[in-house]
């Protein structure tokens, strides 16, 4: 009953293309601000957003599904300069649009004043699971960021999900902004998977200011988080690794989830002190 209450509510906003979309606001460098919103909360959140807010539409469709595969070294260099906190962090990833198989390379880079900058290259979609095709690109905005990342790229982490996403009107102190609705989350690491089923993940993308829709969020009672699909899913997943950062929304969100795993839950890995002191190196880099 929730899926159709969203679902109604989506289909009684105006459609935008993605072509006016990415001209009105493609926001490759912008700010994001992340919630975790009870599925139950989204039909009236979404009634309530300023008049003229659209929502993408593709060939009458308004919910579309998403597949990232994550990369990272094998001291996982991008989780841990996230979980430590480095002012400069990164991540690698394959993003696949399944409905219509678009797929590209993406390296994001977190700077100044958690200002995100997105470098993507269009990716063929049999090649997703790798970076190989892709990896003068990635080295190339790695190098060019002055960020080392030494070592092979693999296959850390694989999400997916359904997004939906809406472009909110400018006002007189900000131009258009966005948000994206995550739902069905699922995340897979190994043998090891979770869901999410009951929340969603809405993110907002301006280009500095808070948008409208957060302090309709605001007003909701429903505050920022820490989350990161990468690194939040792979700490739920991995319980042998540091997960300061996101140890409240692990424990408020993923409490109860629906996971498997091959090993028992919170074993943990065993660090030898080589793997140690390459983690604290590559972190220490950034």
């Amino acid at each position: 009953m929730t899926t159709l209450a969203i679902a109604a509510a989506l289909g009684e906003m105006p459609p935008v293309d993605l072509a006016e979309l990415i001209e009105c606001a493609a926001l490759q460098t912008r700010v994001d601000r992340k919630y975790v919103v009870p599925l139950t909360a989204l039909p009236s959140l979404l009634s309530q957003l300023p008049a003229g807010t659209r929502v993408l539409d593709i060939d009458a469709e308004r919910s579309f599904r998403y597949e990232s595969v994550y990369f990272d070294t094998p001291w996982l260099a991008s989780y841990h300069c996230a979980a430590y906190r480095r002012r400069r962090r990164f991540k690698v990833r394959t993003r696949t649009y399944l409905d219509s198989g678009d797929c590209w390379l993406e390296v994001k880079i977190n700077g100044a004043r958690d200002s995100i900058t997105k470098h993507r290259l269009p990716y063929l979609s049999q090649d997703r699971g790798t970076v190989g095709p892709g990896r003068e690109f990635v080295d190339e905005v790695l190098s060019r960021e002055a960020i080392p990342a030494d070592g092979d790229f693999a296959p850390t982490l694989v999400t997916s999900y359904r997004r939906s996403t809406l472009l909110l009107p400018a006002t007189t102190s900000q131009r258009f902004s966005r948000v994206t609705i995550d739902t069905e989350l699922c995340w897979q690491c190994g043998s090891a998977s979770l869901t999410l089923p009951q929340v969603a993940v809405v993110e907002t993308k301006s280009s500095a200011a808070a948008a409208a829709a957060d302090r309709l969020l605001w007003r909701g009672g429903i505050r920022p988080m820490r989350i990161s699909k990468y690194a939040t899913g792979l700490a739920a997943l991995r319980p042998d690794l540091p997960d300061g950062p996101w140890r409240r929304t692990l424990r408020r969100h993923f409490c109860g989830i629906s996971a498997s795993s091959g090993r028992p839950p919170g074993s943990a890995t065993h660090l030898t002190p080589t793997v140690v002191r390459h983690i604290e190196q590559e972190a220490s880099c950034v």
